[in-house]
Formats: C-alpha cells, structure tokens, sequence
C-alpha cells in the first residue's frame, strides 16, 4: 500500500530539516493549505453557476464561497460586487485527501501529463498548478457535463523560499519534469 502525502511528510521531515539546515525540526516547511479557484463569467445564469457551485462541490467535499468584483470594468462588463468566481480553501485532514486524490488519480488522468512544471513554483515556495478540463477528477462523471472548466489549484507552504519549497514538494511525492525547456500541464 502506498503512504500518503501526511506519512511521507512524517516520515522525511528529520532528512528534511537537516537538509535545509534548519536547527529544529519545526523549522521545517510544510503545506500549510490548498486554495482551488475557478473564474466564471459574468454572462452566465443561475443555472451553470449552480453546475460550477455543484461540480466544486464533489470535487473538495466542501462548499465554495463566491468571490465578487472589487471594483467595475466596463469593457468586460463588470460591475462591483458581482460574482466573478468561486474558491475553495482546505486545511487540515480535507486538504490531506485532496492532495493523496489529486497526486494518485487526478494528475495522472490529464492527457499528455508529463510532469509539472518547476517554474510554477513562485518565490515563496507556493505551487500553482492550472487544469484546462475539470472533468480528470474522479467524482465527476461525463453524462452531467454540460460545459468543461478550468481550474486553479494552489498548494500554500510555509518554506519562504522557491528552494527550499521546491525540496518539500520533492520529498513529498510531486511529480516534477525533468525537462525545463518544454511546457507543461
């Protein structure tokens, strides 16, 4: 059987505090949380907006909450306070679930996956991971699919910097390409 994203952690946070040099082991980075964001557009109705709502929903186990315009744009007919996305914050034992899902038979499932990509790691050692069709997650089955969405995914750390989170995903089972001249998923 193989050991989730929490037993990894657990087990290679002693190697991993000394490779970073850190002096205690709580000094050592850890996800702190993950963050799922999907935009929508400011035309459609109730309706897709409760599929988008529904589909989050199965996806995390959790309800999203609306994100409303900060401030109006004409040219893309945006007023504020209107609904402009959905996102969806886990911690804890969801966000352990999510990630073991997301790690085993999500990423996987995306058509010619070959890894992720290290520049999507920004200078604090966060990772940002984009997925064109919401459908590679499991709980969503084709026949209620009406529209195919993007997503956000966003693993938060606490490493402070690009290198030492970029180890941390590393020990932790993220599948990273090898080839940084290509880009990818």
């Amino acid at each position: 059987m193989t050991m989730n994203i929490k037993q990894k952690y657990e087990k290679k946070i002693p190697e991993l505090f000394k490779e970073l040099g850190d002096k205690n082991v709580y000094a050592a980075p850890k996800i702190l949380k993950v963050v799922l964001n999907v935009g929508v557009n400011v035309s459609y109705d109730d309706k897709r907006r409760e599929e988008i709502l529904r589909h989050l929903s199965l996806i995390t186990g959790q309800k999203p909450s609306a994100r409303t315009a900060k401030k109006s744009i004409a040219s893309f007919k945006v007023r504020e306070g209107m609904t402009v996305g959905y996102t969806v914050t886990l911690r804890g034992k969801r966000m352990y679930d999510f990630l073991n899902k997301l790690l085993a038979v999500t990423l996987p499932r995306i058509r010619d996956f070959r890894g992720l990509n290290r520049s999507s790691i920004d200078k604090n050692g966060n990772l940002t991971i984009g997925i064109r069709e919401h459908i590679v997650f499991p709980e969503l089955s084709d026949e209620d699919i009406k529209e195919i969405k993007g997503l956000e995914i966003t693993v938060a750390t606490n490493a402070g910097s690009k290198e030492r989170g970029e180890t941390l995903l590393e020990a932790l089972g993220f599948p990273f390409s090898e080839d940084e001249g290509e880009k990818r998923a």
